[in-house]
């Protein structure tokens, strides 16, 4: 499961929305979760709170510019390795080597730039560095991409943003719709999970972005991916997005979750 809890679950002078996100993720129990805008949890022991209250261990990655990832891993699994990748991410990325009955699974989770295509394809081609490290043929990739599936057409969403927010998903050079980073780790040859999994189902249910909390930088949007080596595309049961409940106000995006059949190792 990834979920970006905006803002470490916690508004400047607004609402504490962490125990919904709590709520949300108890309800799902996953094995292994990524979350990102994790502002505040790397000072005052709040990642071991939070982490104490899922039944989880916290892997997190600290950011120099934005704001903290994490991967979290529920017992019985265990992890072998774990550890930042060591690269200038404007929030960060953190690895996590899980030991499962197929062998290792490597798990990346990260948040990528949210303000220019060219620095997320940077971002993306590390990721994609990391893939080609892992252990074994089991990796996933995972996070708030906030990154355009090259594969749908979107023009129309896009025009009817503000210029603003707009230009964050077109190429500097002539104004196309940059799409480069999701790009580039499909070329890689990972699979996206959501529409491997939900072939011919209808564009709005992938959607990530926003919720009912709101997004005003948001058009109806999938920006957050689980991304797998065919290893895991094989194994993979479901993928949906969670709505309904607190999942519509805990967050300004929406949790994915992907189930995949392999066992603690």
């Amino acid at each position: 499961m990834t979920w970006n809890i905006r803002t470490g679950g916690r508004d400047r002078g607004g609402s504490d929305r962490l125990d919904q996100v709590v709520q949300v993720i108890d309800e799902q129990a996953p094995d292994v979760l990524a979350l990102q805008e994790l502002r505040g949890f790397d000072r005052g022991g709040l990642m071991a709170a939070v982490a104490g209250r899922l039944g989880m261990t916290p892997h997190l990655a600290r950011s120099c510019f934005g704001q903290p990832v994490a991967v979290l891993v529920r017992p019985p699994y265990q992890v072998v390795d774990a550890g930042t990748l060591r690269r200038p991410f404007h929030h960060a990325a953190v690895r996590v080597v899980v030991a499962t009955s197929a062998g290792p699974f490597t798990v990346l989770g990260t948040h990528l730039y949210p303000y220019s295509g060219g620095r997320r394809r940077m971002e993306v081609d590390w990721l994609v560095r990391a893939v080609r490290r892992a252990p074994g043929p089991l990796t996933l990739v995972t996070g708030d991409l906030n990154s355009l599936d090259p594969t749908v057409d979107h023009t129309e969403r896009l025009a009817g943003m503000p210029a603003l927010y707009r230009r964050r998903h077109l190429r500097r050079s002539g104004g196309a719709v940059d799409t480069r980073a999701i790009g580039r780790l499909l070329a890689a040859d990972l699979v996206d999970l959501w529409p491997s999994c939900n072939v011919g189902a209808p564009e709005a249910a992938g959607l990530t972005v926003p919720t009912r909390f709101g997004g005003a930088e948001f058009a109806g949007m999938r920006l957050d991916y689980l991304l797998g080596t065919h290893a895991v595309a094989e194994r993979l049961r479901e993928s949906r997005v969670l709505r309904g409940g607190a999942a519509d106000t805990a967050s300004d995006h929406y949790p994915l979750l992907a189930a995949i059949e392999v066992d603690a190792g």
